[in-house]
């Protein structure tokens, strides 16, 4: 039997990934021909939609912040040995549970308090509260893989479906806009919404366009560098990185895989839930039926390219967020141009980054081998 390749960790970590998204690239580019687009124009047109203006760089990274939370839901699990595909369903109930707090809370707050006192108080709950929401949707496939062995792909799975079923009717019923024949609730009052980047930019003198981009961001960037701690700098994280490696080792180390699984996807499911303060408290302002839009999915991606690292989901969730903004400007700009060809890039970039990442490893040692001796 073979043993599988050990590679430098500058090579896995560093020139593998870019390897493979170049690859990525050069198959998406012979679709394109085959289609009849021009490649280099249509990546060059996609660079700028996403990269080449200061609206183009902030609605990538608005998406790019949903991105990172969904990301970090599934390397949280991932490295307790845990398959997390539930971050759609922890997503919308995290969501929920934003607005239960906005509609509720900052409503009431908002009449008694100035508006920039009452979002003091009022924010932090919302954050709470989505967080909350997503670790409780979350706990019930934890706790039925930890103590009964249940499918963890299969529970979360039904679990987006619940939630997605538990949504529309509290839309259509109870939480619907009175009046109103869209499928949402009312607005949210003003104490209940995150401050968009554009104002606090402003307050600072810098003129910036006004797009959904909001303190938010801030919030998952903090997530991404607590989750990284967690996991390589603490006691717990070392338990969960055991548990991953192998439970029988972890076992006979005194440490409880159950236990640690179920922390770990209250975790992730808390992390999922924040992708309501992202779109619904910065950007919608509402609860609506299909704010999540795939994000959750998009993070099992986004965890794959980034190698299950904090740092790599970042730079994967920036790839991923100009991946949408670009095809959006594509989509208006080129005749002939779909969304789906976006949808095709990205389907590629997670089969050359996740499934045959290690497909081009041994040419790349070789290649690098060779010119080493070259110069040795």
């Amino acid at each position: 039997m073979s043993r599988p390749l050990e590679l430098p960790r500058w090579i896995e970590w560093g020139l593998l990934p870019l390897v493979n998204l170049a690859l990525a690239l050069g198959v998406c580019s012979a679709v394109l021909a085959v289609v009849g687009l021009p490649p280099q124009q249509v990546f060059t047109m996609l660079f700028k939609g996403a990269f080449g203006s200061a609206a183009g760089w902030s609605y990538t990274l608005f998406y790019a912040t949903t991105f990172v939370f969904t990301g970090l839901a599934v390397a949280v699990a991932f490295h307790g040995g845990s398959f997390n595909v539930g971050g759609e369903g922890q997503a919308m109930i995290g969501g929920l549970g934003c607005a239960l707090v906005a509609l509720s809370v900052g409503e009431h707050l908002g009449q008694q308090l100035p508006t920039d006192l009452a979002a003091i108080v009022v924010l932090p709950m919302m954050i709470v509260a989505a967080m909350l929401g997503g670790a409780v949707w979350a706990a019930v496939p934890a706790v039925l893989l930890a103590w009964r062995g249940s499918h963890l792909v299969i529970t979360t799975i039904m679990f987006n479906f619940i939630a997605s079923s538990l949504m529309a009717g509290l839309l259509v019923g109870p939480l619907k806009a009175p009046g109103s024949m869209m499928v949402e609730t009312v607005a949210f009052p003003i104490s209940a919404r995150m401050p968009g980047m554009h104002e606090i930019l402003q307050g600072f003198g810098l003129d910036w366009p006004r797009t959904p981009l909001n303190l938010t961001l801030l919030l998952a960037m903090a997530a991404a560098i607590a989750v990284g701690f967690y996991l390589t700098r603490s006691r717990w994280g070392y338990e969960l990185r055991t548990v991953g490696f192998s439970s029988d080792a972890a076992r006979y180390a005194g440490i409880q895989p159950g236990r640690q699984q179920v922390i770990s996807l209250l975790i992730a499911g808390a992390l999922a839930g924040l992708v309501g303060i992202n779109e619904l408290a910065g950007a919608q302002h509402r609860l609506m039926l299909d704010f999540v839009l795939g994000a959750g999915f998009a993070g099992i991606a986004v965890s794959l390219i980034g190698r299950n690292h904090p740092l790599g989901i970042v730079l994967a969730s920036i790839l991923f967020g100009g991946l949408y903004q670009g095809g959006a400007e594509l989509a208006f700009d080129l005749p002939g141009f779909s969304r789906d060809m976006v949808t095709t890039l990205q389907g590629l970039i997670v089969l050359f980054s996740g499934a045959m990442a290690m497909v081009s490893a041994p040419l790349l040692v070789w290649i690098l081998n060779r010119v080493g001796g070259r110069n040795g």
